[in-house]
C-alpha cells in the first residue's frame, strides 16, 4: 500500500508547479540563446525555403543570373508595395456608391404649410407703421418730383415738420451722384436742398447709410434700383419697430385661419381651419400647417390622383397688403416632412391669386451611410451649434422693459408662453440660421428679429441698439462667417424630398365666378354681397401622382473584403505569393529583430563591465609582486590580471623578462578539486540542452 495514502499526503500538487517552472526556464533559456543563426545564414535560409518565386533563383543561379533575378525581384516587390499603398489609400478615402431602388407602398401624406405673402394686415399694422409710411411717402415725393417744380431751400424743412426725423436719421436713405467718379457727391434725400430731378439718373444711385460708434464710422450700401433700396430700407425700419411689440400683438396683426382658409377637403373627408396647426413665423406672419404630426398621427393617402389629395380655397385679401413691405401677391406654399420646421424662403413656392394650382408629388427617399463615409448627422446631436428651432415656442417670451412703467401690469410687461413648444427635428436650414443668430449675439449683442431668440438676449432695435443695422449688414456680407456655418452644419443622413409637378389655370372662369363668389362670401361672413374677388382667391390641389417612390441608398464603395482580395491579387500577380508567404516573411522579420536585440543586450553588458572595472594603475609593481610572478605563473598582480582580462600586454620590461625564458612556477592549489561530493547526473532535454533544475 502506498504510504502517501496512509499519511494523507498529496504528492500530485507539486508536480504541475515543477512542470510549469521547467517550461518557463526552458523558454527563458531559449530566448537567451536566440535563433542560432547569423544575419547572412538567416537570409540564405529564407531565400532557399520561401514559397515566393524570386528569392530562390537569387541563391541558386549563377553570378550573372543572380544579378538579373535580384533586380527583377526588387522591381516587382516595389510594384507590389506601390500598389498596396494605392489600394490602402483608396480604402481609407471611404468612397460610396449610390444605388437606386423603386418601390410601391401606401405613403404618408406630406405636411403642407401655407402662409400669406404679406405677413400682416395693413389695417391692423398701420398704427405702428404710420410714421414710417410718412417718411417713405416724403422720400418718394422728393425722388419723383418733376424737373420744372424746383423746391426752395425751405420747402424740405417745412415738409419735414410732421416727419419723425429721429427715425429717419437712424437709417437714412442717401442719393449718391457719381458724375465725378473720383469725387462723388452724397445727398440726404430729406435734406435741405432742391429737387433731384435735374440730376443725371444714370449716374445716381440710392444707398442706405449704416453707421456705428455714434456715427463716426459709416458705410453705404448701394442699389442699382430705387425700388430695391426703398424696399430694403422699409424692411430694416419695420423690423426695428415690430421687434419691440409682443408676439401676441404681432399675431393679432396677421391673417386668421378662419379668414384665410375658406374651404378644405382631404380625399373624401371634409376639413376646416381647425385641422391646421398655427405657427407664427417672423418673416411670414401667421402660417398654418396641415398634417404636421406634432399633435396628431400623420394622415395616410389612400390612393394616388387629384381626387385623393388635399383641396384648399384660400382668401389672401390682397387689398389689405402693406404696400411697401410686400410687393408680391399670392400665398407661400411648402411641402415637407412631419415635425420639420418650414423654411419657405428656401424651399417654398408661390401660388398665384386668381388661379387653380395643381401640384403632383413624387417622393424621393435619400439614405446616407454616415461617418466615415458621408458627412451627415442622424439627429443633430453631434453638431456644436445649438438648434434654436428644436423647441420652437408657440408664444415666445418677451423681456421686461428696462424703463419703469407705473401704469403697466405684469401681463403687459411680459408675454407668457402659454402655447408650449413645438418639438421639431433637425435640418441643415435650422442649423445655418441658428449659427447666424449666434454670430449676431456675439458681435451685435442682440438677436435678429427673423430668427428665434437666444435666451436672455433681446431683439435688435434702433432705440436700444443703434448700431445693429450696421453690424447685421457686415455679418451678412462676410464670406468667412457663412463658410464657418456651412462647415459646422451637416445634412441629415435620412431625408425625404418631395418633387413637385406644378400646373395652373384661371379660376374661377368668367362664366362661374358670379355664383362661386356669392357662395364663398356668404360662407365667410354671412353676407349676401360679394366680398371676395379674383385678386384674392387661390385654389390648391395637392396629391400624389403615383405611389411609386424612389429610394437612393449609399453603400460603401470599398470594404475590408475588397481590400484583402485586392492586396492578395497584386501580391500573387507580381510575386507569385500568398498569405503563407507573408507569414514566412513575418517569421524572418521576427528572427532578425530577435538577433538584433540579443546583440544589443550583449553590447550593453560589455559596456557596463568596462565601466565597472577600476582604472589602470600607473605605478610600477612592487618587488614582491615581481618575484611572485616570476616564480609562480599562477599568480597575477592586480594590474596584470586586468591587462590579461582585457587582452593587453603587461609592462614592456616584464614581457621582456618573460620572453627571456623564465621557469614555470607551481600553480595555486584548486581547493574545490579536493572536495569529495556526489555528482548529480545532469538531465538534458530533447534538444540537447541541460536542464538547470536537475543540476
Amino acid at each position: 500500500m502506498d504510504p502517501s495514502a496512509i499519511t494523507g499526503e498529496d504528492r500530485s500538487s507539486p508536480e504541475p508547479k515543477m512542470t510549469l517552472k521547467r517550461y518557463f526556464v526552458k523558454a527563458l533559456h531559449r530566448l537567451q540563446k536566440g535563433p542560432g543563426y547569423t544575419y547572412k545564414e538567416l537570409l540564405v535560409w529564407y531565400c532557399d525555403n520561401t514559397n515566393t518565386h524570386g528569392p530562390k533563383r537569387i541563391i541558386r543561379e549563377g553570378p550573372k543570373k543572380k544579378v538579373i533575378w535580384f533586380l527583377l525581384t526588387l522591381l516587382f516587390a516595389s510594384l507590389v508595395f506601390w500598389n498596396w499603398g494605392s489600394l490602402i489609400l483608396t480604402y481609407l478615402s471611404y468612397g460610396v456608391s449610390a444605388s437606386l431602388a423603386i418601390g410601391f407602398k401606401t405613403m404618408t401624406f406630406p405636411a403642407v404649410t401655407i402662409c400669406n405673402a404679406s405677413p400682416y394686415r395693413y389695417s391692423k399694422a398701420k398704427p405702428y407703421l404710420q410714421e414710417l409710411d410718412n417718411l417713405i411717402n416724403a422720400t418718394l415725393e422728393r425722388i419723383l418730383q418733376p424737373p420744372n417744380e424746383n423746391m426752395t431751400v425751405s420747402s424740405p424743412t417745412n415738409s419735414s415738420q410732421d416727419l419723425n426725423m429721429q427715425l429717419w436719421n437712424q437709417i437714412p436713405l442717401m442719393l449718391i451722384d457719381e458724375s465725378n467718379k473720383t469725387h462723388p457727391v452724397i445727398y440726404d434725400i430729406l435734406g435741405n436742398h432742391s429737387s433731384f430731378a435735374n440730376l443725371d439718373g444714370k449716374n445716381c444711385k440710392l444707398a442706405l447709410k449704416l453707421c456705428t460708434n455714434n456715427g463716426t464710422s459709416c458705410t453705404y450700401r448701394n442699389f442699382t434700383s430705387a425700388a430695391q433700396a426703398v424696399t430694403e430700407w422699409y424692411v430694416l425700419q419695420s423690423t426695428s419697430i415690430l421687434s419691440q411689440k409682443t408676439e401676441r400683438e404681432r399675431i393679432e396683426m396677421g391673417y386668421k385661419a378662419e379668414e384665410m382658409i375658406l374651404a378644405c377637403l382631404f380625399g373624401a373627408e371634409p376639413c376646416n381651419y381647425k385641422n391646421f396647426t398655427h405657427l407664427y413665423h417672423p418673416d411670414h406672419g401667421n402660417c398654418y400647417i396641415f398634417n404636421w404630426g406634432v399633435e396628431k398621427k400623420p394622415l395616410i393617402s389612400s390612393n394616388p390622383g387629384a381626387e385623393f389629395g388635399l383641396k384648399l380655397i384660400l382668401d389672401i385679401s390682397q387689398d389689405d397688403y402693406i404696400p411697401y413691405l410686400t410687393s408680391t401677391a399670392g400665398a407661400w406654399l411648402m411641402l415637407h416632412e412631419q415635425k420639420t420646421f418650414p423654411f419657405l424662403k428656401d424651399q417654398g413656392i408661390y401660388a398665384m391669386s386668381g388661379t387653380e394650382t395643381s401640384i403632383g408629388v413624387l417622393v424621393d427617399e435619400l439614405v446616407r451611410m454616415g461617418a466615415p463615409y458621408s458627412d451627415c448627422t442622424v439627429n443633430g446631436s453631434d453638431i456644436p451649434i445649438k438648434n434654436l428651432y428644436q423647441d420652437y415656442p408657440t408664444y415666445q417670451e418677451e423681456t421686461v422693459p428696462t424703463e419703469p412703467c407705473s401704469n403697466c401690469t405684469m401681463e403687459d410687461r411680459k408675454e407668457s408662453s402659454t402655447g408650449g413648444v413645438y418639438r421639431t427635428t433637425y435640418s441643415i436650414q435650422a442649423c445655418l440660421r441658428s449659427c447666424f443668430q449666434a454670430w449676431m449675439v456675439k458681435d451685435c449683442n442682440c438677436c435678429h428679429y427673423s430668427f428665434p431668440r437666444v435666451q436672455g438676449k433681446p431683439y435688435c432695435n434702433n432705440q436700444e441698439f443703434p448700431d445693429w443695422a450696421y453690424c447685421f449688414s457686415e455679418l451678412r456680407n462676410q464670406l468667412e462667417i457663412r463658410q464657418t456655418c456651412i462647415e459646422s452644419c451637416k445634412e441629415t443622413c435620412n431625408n425625404t424630398q418631395y418633387k413637385m409637378t406644378i400646373s395652373m389655370a384661371d379660376w374661377p372662369s368668367e362664366a362661374s365666378e358670379n355664383w362661386i363668389f356669392h357662395i364663398l362670401s356668404y360662407e365667410r361672413n354671412k353676407s349676401r354681397d360679394i366680398t371676395v374677388n379674383r385678386t384674392g382667391i387661390i385654389k390648391l390641389n395637392i396629391y400624389f401622382q403615383e405611389y411609386n417612390y424612389r429610394t437612393i441608398v449609399e453603400t460603401a464603395g470599398t470594404t475590408v473584403v475588397w481590400l484583402l482580395s485586392s492586396l492578395g491579387g497584386q501580391f500573387g500577380f507580381w510575386m507569385g505569393g500568398s498569405v503563407l508567404c507573408i507569414i514566412e516573411f513575418g517569421e524572418i522579420l521576427i528572427d532578425f529583430v530577435w538577433i538584433t536585440v540579443l546583440k544589443l543586450i550583449g553590447w550593453f553588458k560589455g559596456l557596463r563591465r568596462k565601466q565597472s572595472q577600476p582604472p589602470k594603475r600607473d605605478t610600477l609593481p612592487t618587488v614582491s609582486e615581481r618575484v611572485e610572478a616570476h616564480t609562480n605563473l599562477g599568480f597575477q598582480g592586480e594590474e596584470e590580471g586586468e591587462e590579461g582580462a582585457n587582452g593587453n600586454p603587461g609592462d614592456d620590461d616584464l614581457a621582456a623578462d618573460g620572453e627571456a625564458g623564465s621557469e614555470p612556477g607551481t600553480p595555486p592549489p584548486q581547493y574545490d578539486s579536493l572536495r569529495v561530493s556526489a555528482m548529480d547526473v545532469m538531465e538534458t532535454d530533447s534538444d540537447g540542452e541541460v536542464d538547470p533544475t536537475k543540476a
